[in-house]
Parts: structure tokens; C-alpha cells; sequence
């Protein structure tokens, strides 16, 4: 990891694991479907599509299971639990988000989402949990022709921030996208969520972070 200062204008928040402890709802939901249908989903397979994308997903789990395993009707099963838990409103937000929102927009800092996760989804969770309104750039898994770890999310998410991507800090819990916003050029702040950060997370992570709050520290220097 980088050990100086770089200079930050503008800040990309992943969503799920990041700012949202979605993660392990995610995974109950999907070990739901797996078991209605017969299926064992072990941590180490579930853990290989997190911050990917649903098609990625379908991708790894075939991989794993077969090419005859249901994907298509478990995923609408794990979103049909996953929206449930949703419109309850059992989605906690990351300790010191807002706080981290409050001090961005004190100093006009830039900021958008860039989400894997599908934009209805994604607007779903982001309005029950109030924060829909502190993003004026919001770009998802289904908008870009590839998904993390392909920088494309990223790129996009800056061009319509207008933003450099070498100034721009990119936070993520996953090692997708860790490896997509390095391949974007960006700045890659790394905040685990349900997995302890790889050998290759820590090589190109500029920082690894507890939490949110820390994240004001890097801004400070900036």
C-alpha cells in the first residue's frame, strides 16, 4: 500500500457490504432459495460473487453446480426475500456513513454510487434507507457492458461526475471491486465486510480501513 497523501476531488461508495450491511442478508436469502431447491451454497462458493454482478453470479454458481443448477428461479426467490427484508426495513446502514456524507457535502466534494447491484434494486434500497437524496450520480450492474472487476462502472460514474479518475477515492469491501476501480486508475480504498482482505487486495488497495469513519482521515490530507 501507497503510504503518501494523494490528492482526492471526488469519492465512488460501492453500496452493498459497503454502506449497507446487506452482505449477510444477501447470503440468508440466497441459502433459503438453495435449500427450497435442494442446494448447499458453502460460504467459499457464496463469497466468490460478492460485489459481482447478477449474470457473473449465474456464472460462478453454474461453474460450481452445473450447468442445469436454477438460477434464473433462485435468484428471483433470493430477490423476493431480499425485498421483503428490504420493505421492513432490516437494512442498517454502515456505522459513520452519514457522518462521512455530512463531511463530504460540507465541502462540496463530489460523490456518486456504483453498484453492481441492478438499478431498481438498487434505488429500492437506497430510498428505505434515506440515503437516495445524497447522491446525484448513481450508476448500476446492468448499465455497463461489464461489470466489476472491469473498471467500466467506475469510469462511467466519473465521467458523470466529471471527475479525474486519478483524483477520484473509490471505497469497496469486495475484491471485485477493488480490482476494478485499480484497473480504472482510481484510488482504491479497501473496507472489508464479510471477507478479510487477500495478498492482492492488500497490493493494490491504497489504504485498508476498519470503518467509515476513518475514511475523513485520508480526506483531511487530501
Amino acid at each position: 500500500m501507497n503510504q503518501s497523501y494523494p490528492e482526492i476531488h471526488a469519492v465512488i461508495f460501492d453500496m452493498d457490504g459497503l454502506m449497507l450491511d446487506t452482505e449477510r442478508i444477501a447470503q440468508e436469502a440466497w441459502q433459503q432459495a438453495g435449500q427450497e431447491w435442494g442446494f448447499e451454497l458453502p460460504d467459499e462458493i457464496y463469497l466468490q460473487a460478492v460485489g459481482r454482478t447478477a449474470k457473473d453470479t449465474g456464472m460462478i454458481f453454474r461453474s460450481a453446480f452445473g450447468p442445469d443448477f436454477p438460477f434464473d428461479a433462485m435468484y428471483d426467490r433470493k430477490q423476493a426475500l431480499l425485498h421483503q427484508a428490504i420493505e421492513e426495513g432490516n437494512v442498517p446502514t454502515k456505522p459513520g456513513l452519514f457522518e462521512l456524507l455530512d463531511f463530504l457535502e460540507e465541502r462540496q466534494m463530489p460523490k456518486a454510487v456504483a453498484t453492481s447491484t441492478a438499478r431498481p434494486v438498487a434505488l429500492t434500497k437506497l430510498t428505505k434507507t434515506k440515503l437516495l437524496g445524497h447522491f446525484p450520480v448513481i450508476v448500476c450492474g446492468n448499465e455497463v457492458a461489464i461489470g466489476k472487476p472491469a473498471p467500466d462502472i467506475f469510469l462511467v460514474a466519473a465521467e458523470q461526475l466529471g471527475a479525474n479518475p486519478a483524483t477520484t477515492l473509490v471505497l469497496e469491501d469486495s475484491v471485485a471491486g477493488i480490482k476494478a476501480a485499480h484497473a480504472a486508475g482510481m484510488i482504491p480504498v479497501n473496507i472489508p465486510d464479510l471477507k478479510e482482505p487477500s495478498d492482492e487486495v492488500r497490493a493494490l488497495a491504497y489504504r485498508i480501513l476498519s470503518n467509515l469513519h476513518e475514511v475523513k482521515n485520508l480526506l483531511f490530507h487530501s
